[in-house]
């Protein structure tokens, strides 16, 4: 019995053994398949971190802007009382199209010193070229000459000066002289353009300098970007940039880099990029919310 006992336990042990070892090189198998290595893979993955190596697209917030020379606020030299204007925010009005009249005495006091100052001028040029004359023939003293001709260019310049307050005031004093005396102040669109911001209404006072509405031309709009000084390094001017607007959906339009700016901010180390839009959409409105990035290799 004692001869037959040990094969078997021999017999046990040895199946035993390559059991286990059967085990460990299948768990070795599946360890080791459960990652391929590939090596057209270029990722470099941080062991620590299991960050990448790629770099992603530089991306942007901001909003849609118009350029100063699109954007005109109107105000006046010189105020008065509002007595008709029938702008809705929202309007499109053409340049020199009346936008409001307004009623202020001294705009009448002004057309008159002009008119009565133009007269006065032609009187005073007419007798200094008398003078003129009769100095040559020796009939006149130099005394009298020299005062017609001060007269006459003291009147010049105040004509001068009244045509130029009136101008400011967009009145034109060729047709002035031909009309007479308006007795309002028309208020005349500087651009083509949207009316927005109207403050003003039948009745208010209006003083010299205050706006009385904007008027916004959107055929040019430009994005205002903010960047980061880590990010300069992939701005460069003439560069396209893909961007989406807020409330439009996923529309992507396009635009061009055309600004960068100089100086970085020393709170937050940002600094602002402007974008020239490729195609204005009419949809868009200045101060939208917008997301862009930069399209590499364009």
């Amino acid at each position: 019995m004692k001869k037959i006992l040990i094969p078997v336990a021999v017999l046990l042990l040895a199946a035993c053994s390559n059991s286990s070892s059967n085990k460990e090189e299948s768990t070795v198998t599946e360890v080791t398949g459960s990652v391929p290595v590939s090596k057209t893979d270029t990722v470099e993955v941080d062991g620590i971190t299991s960050a990448t190596a790629v770099n992603n697209p530089v991306s942007f917030n901001g909003t849609l802007v118009i350029p100063p020379r699109n954007f005109a606020t109107v105000s006046l030299t010189m105020g008065g009382i509002v007595k008709g204007t029938s702008l809705l925010p929202g309007d499109f009005v053409e340049k020199g199209s009346v936008l409001a009249t307004l009623e202020n005495p001294e705009f009448v006091d002004l057309q008159q010193t002009y008119l009565d100052s133009r007269a006065q001028l032609e009187y005073l040029e007419a007798e200094y070229k008398r003078q003129q004359v009769l100095a040559k023939e020796e009939a006149a003293s130099q005394k009298k000459l020299q005062q017609s001709k001060a007269d006459y260019q003291s009147m010049k310049s105040k004509v001068q000066a009244s045509a130029a307050q009136l101008g400011m005031l967009g009145v034109n004093t060729e047709n002035l002289e031909k009309t007479g005396i308006q007795a309002y102040l028309e208020v005349k669109a500087p651009i083509s353009g949207y009316v927005s911001n109207v403050q003003m209404n039948l009745g208010k006072h209006i003083a010299a300098g205050e706006p009385l509405c904007e008027v916004i031309d959107k055929s040019r709009t430009l994005l205002r970007l903010v960047a980061y000084e880590k990010d300069l390094e992939d701005l460069k001017v003439g560069s396209k940039v893909a961007f989406r607007v807020n409330g439009l959906g996923k529309q992507t339009f396009l635009a061009t880099l055309i600004s960068i700016g100089q100086q970085v901010d020393d709170v937050n180390r940002s600094l602002e990029v402007y974008a020239r839009v490729t195609e204005s959409n009419p949809l868009f409105r200045p101060g939208m919310y917008i997301t862009a990035r930069i399209e590499k290799g364009k």
